[in-house]
């Protein structure tokens, strides 16, 4: 591995849940300082600094093209779309959310569920059709989120109802084509493989379903052949109304307000306890110099 691509790969891990959750639950993360010794940032100027302002150092860095990785285009649709177009209070947001035999990038539910699958310079389209298959079962839209270059193999490889973005610079996000709500077209039962046990309770009940008393082992496959019974678009519908209530950010706004901007993503994808929000902020303020320290 070349220094330039070792210096790209410890920037981008510097973004990871990892570090993340280490800054907020111990008040510090020698992985950190293991990589920003690695990334090559570190100078005169930011030896002075903080944490934080590391942090945005990184992502300048990070979001330059040809360089640019999953976390820079996370980051643009939370910015573009999430934070938007939409609020906090309004709409959720979910990463790595399951959908079939794949993982979704990213998803946000407002009035409807819009998956976003992401494919970064860094990328190839190789899993892409798979993916759209299985998005196809769970979400409503779908959109791929592409690099320049990627644009025309994506528009040829997809179907006319798939919506097509690009990152036309690290804070742009430009629809090349508009995606077309299918909601009818769900599975009821890859979207019930996709919730928790009490979120597909209350799908179920919404309907009028009565819930049986039955033991854990045997309660969710029971609750399966209910699901499968009802309308696609119901289960759509109530999916999106349940989620945003149980999968609900609000919480999260005092916390994001007072981040960097490049870690407002960052907060909004990774589990962090409420009582640990104050100490990662504080974290955030530590001197670079201490912070070095951690890898001791």
């Amino acid at each position: 591995m070349t220094t330039a691509a070792k210096n790209l790969s410890a920037i981008s891990r510097l973004f990871s849940s990892t570090v993340f959750r280490e800054l907020a639950e111990k008040g510090r993360s020698p992985l950190f300082a293991r990589l920003l010794t690695d990334s090559g940032l570190m100078d005169s100027q930011l030896a002075v600094g903080t944490v934080g302002a590391i942090f945005d150092s990184a992502f300048a860095a990070l979001r330059k093209a040809g360089g640019r990785d999953e976390y820079v285009y996370k980051s643009a649709l939370t910015h573009n779309i999430l934070l938007g177009r939409h609020s906090l209070s309004t709409a959720s947001l979910l990463t790595e959310f399951r959908a079939g035999l794949c993982k979704a990038d990213v998803a946000i539910l407002n009035g409807t569920s819009t998956v976003y699958e992401i494919k970064s310079e860094r990328d190839t389209l190789s899993r892409l059709e798979n993916q759209v298959q299985n998005y196809r079962k769970v979400f409503a839209k779908i959109y791929i989120v592409v690099a320049e270059p990627f644009i025309d193999k994506v528009l040829e490889m997809t179907d006319i109802d798939v919506g097509v973005m690009c990152l036309a610079r690290w804070n742009r996000v430009n629809t090349v084509r508009e995606a077309i709500d299918r909601a009818d077209a769900v599975c009821p039962t890859t979207i019930f493989d996709s919730l928790r046990l009490d979120e597909a309770i209350l799908i179920l009940e919404s309907f009028g379903v009565k819930i049986p008393e039955l033991p854990n082992t045997k309660i969710r496959e029971a609750l399966k052949q209910q699901f499968v019974l009802l309308p696609p678009r119901f289960v759509h519908d109530e999916m999106v109304r349940v989620l945003k209530r149980t999968r609900s950010l609000a919480s999260l706004r005092g916390l994001v307000d007072q981040l960097p901007h490049s870690l407002k993503t960052a907060a909004l994808s990774t589990t962090l306890r409420l009582k640990d929000h104050q100490r990662l902020l504080t974290t955030l303020n530590t001197p670079t110099h201490k912070a070095m320290e951690w890898a001791i």
